[in-house]
């Protein structure tokens, strides 16, 4: 006959069991978490110092080459209005620039092009009239963080834009591939995940089989 034995070999494999499986479960989302956290530190959905995000802003502007010229730490930053570019003097030089809060933009027109002026939607850049003269026409300190985007409007369609990136809080591209916000892991934390996923499952299917046929049998009678 059976005695205790079986029901201690069991209750020894079922905390066996329970112990892998919770190392497992915890080594998955450590891993997780993990390269969440660093998904984090790379700024991929905002804010930060990463990419600044423009959509389809420039996509008709070919002085922009897809780089923005780095101006922090000046306190003044000329951007020339009327530089070549567009199909003649119709662009802004540089295009994108990013800047520190307060920093003063002086845009000088070089008296290329026709008449020109620098405006956002929301009024932040707003240089009034179009002015064909040469020299610097107009200057704006921009406090607050963001992407301002602005147009010469008699050139708009030709592709005559700009933006300007202050601070370090803005939209920036995303890093997280399509969809872009979630974390993504890389080869080996997925890797970790189906085998702590796969020695999770063995250890529960042999409590089972454990559970439900026994660890020791009687011996035949002679």
């Amino acid at each position: 006959m059976s005695d205790g034995t079986a029901d201690v070999s069991r209750r020894t494999f079922l905390h066996a069991a329970s112990g892998a499986a919770a190392i497992g479960a915890a080594s998955g989302a450590g891993a997780a978490q993990e390269n969440e956290s660093g998904g984090n530190e790379s700024g991929g959905g905002g804010g930060g110092g990463g990419e600044p995000d423009y959509g389809t802003w420039f996509s008709n502007v070919d002085n922009f080459d897809g780089s923005t010229a780095d101006a922090t730490g000046q306190d003044e930053v000329t951007i020339t209005v009327g530089a070549e570019g567009n199909g003649g003097a119709f662009a802004f030089d540089p295009p994108a620039v990013h800047v520190d809060p307060g920093a003063t933009l002086l845009f000088e027109w070089t008296g290329e092009g026709g008449a020109h002026n620098a405006v956002s939607s929301d009024g932040t850049i707003d240089s009034g009239d179009p002015v064909a003269e040469a020299g610097v026409n107009y200057e704006v300190a921009i406090e607050e963080d963001g992407i301002y985007q602005y147009v010469c409007e008699p050139h708009e369609g030709q592709g005559m834009k700009g933006a300007v990136v202050v601070g370090s809080d803005y939209a920036t591209v995303p890093t997280g591939g399509e969809g872009g916000g979630g974390p993504t892991l890389p080869d080996s934390a997925k890797s970790l995940g189906v085998a702590a996923s796969f020695v999770m499952a063995a250890t529960l299917g042999l409590a089972y089989f454990f559970m439900k046929f026994g660890g020791d049998y009687e011996q035949p009678d002679a």
